[in-house]
């Protein structure tokens, strides 16, 4: 990853007006291999893991975690490594945050297949 690659690994996905705080990871450990084959993929994702832990405001996850949702989303989107970036945040709305969290992992992070026209096969 030493080129600028990113593989997308997770959404995390902040609804004020319904107090939604969730964020999902989901590493596929074969792309992130292929562009980084020396990485302690197994430490990222513990970090990944504390991510979601602080999203989600468990006690064990720190003190970060005990922040109301909308400082705990603000330091979760900050930069802070070289290894596990956030993209910039983007605005929506949306009346199922939970729905809509699964949409932009489908979007976003899990890996679509390409099906050759007329296959019969959806393609997601």
């Amino acid at each position: 990853m030493t080129r600028g690659e990113f593989v997308n690994v997770g959404v995390i996905l902040f609804a004020r007006t319904s107090g939604f705080l969730e964020t999902r990871i989901e590493v596929d450990r074969d792309r992130v291999r292929a562009l980084a084959p020396d990485l302690d993929l197994d430490l990222v994702e513990r970090h990944l893991r504390n991510l979601q832990a602080i999203s989600a405001g468990a006690p064990d996850a720190g003190p970060v975690a005990t922040l109301p949702p909308s400082e705990r989303f603000h330091w979760l989107t900050a930069p802070r490594s070289t290894v596990i970036q956030p993209s910039p945040v983007h605005v929506g709305l949306t009346d199922d945050p939970a729905a809509a969290l699964e949409h932009l992992m489908d979007v976003y992070v899990r890996r679509r297949r390409c099906v050759a026209p007329g296959a019969g096969a959806d393609v997601r």
